[in-house]
């Protein structure tokens, strides 16, 4: 088996994928405080989106339309709580490359609903960029937290959750 790094996850090729991580992380963190500070209400987002699930070339499919018609809208509430907190999280982790992966899912779910609801932005390039660094693996949190933390967490798993070699477990005959 052969040990050793792919390109896109060496040490050299990270810095790159530390500088994309860290401006996303960035542009979430930012975007979430902003709403945390300034008070945020997704209600006329909600709406506009809605309106734009109509005439011959709808920018909202239907089907989202109607979840945003029928479930976000009604719990609004609830919305206005976990986008600029999710927003922000997932901004934090990835500026300290800690929990890379399920960042960069976060980011890469938020972006999606944004764009399925019509907003174009930033949100394609981001949603790409967190794609891209998905793809690379361990080579987006090189320089993170991520890069310590998670051979400790799988050494104190293999620790604490693992039941022997298999030497002594028992044989089920069928």
């Amino acid at each position: 088996m052969d040990m050793q790094a792919k390109w896109w996850q060496t040490p050299q090729a990270s810095i790159l994928w530390t500088v994309i991580r860290v401006w996303l992380g960035i542009q979430w963190m930012t975007s979430g405080f902003h709403k945390l500070a300034g008070g945020f209400d997704a209600t006329g987002f909600l709406q506009g989106a809605i309106a734009k699930a109509t005439g011959e070339h709808p920018a909202v499919q239907g089907w989202y339309a109607a979840f945003l018609e029928h479930v976000a809208l009604p719990n609004v509430g609830f919305f206005n709580f976990i986008i600029p907190v999710g927003e922000f999280l997932a901004g934090l982790a990835l500026i300290l490359g800690v929990a890379t992966i399920p960042a960069l899912l976060a980011g890469m779910f938020m972006n999606l609903n944004f764009m399925l609801a019509g907003t174009t932005s930033t949100n394609p390039i981001m949603y790409t960029l967190e794609m891209i660094l998905l793809f690379t693996g361990k080579g987006s949190y090189y320089w993170g937290v991520d890069r310590f933390a998670i051979p400790y967490l799988k050494q104190w798993m293999k620790q604490h959750f693992h039941h022997g070699n298999g030497e002594n477990k028992e044989k089920v005959s069928a």
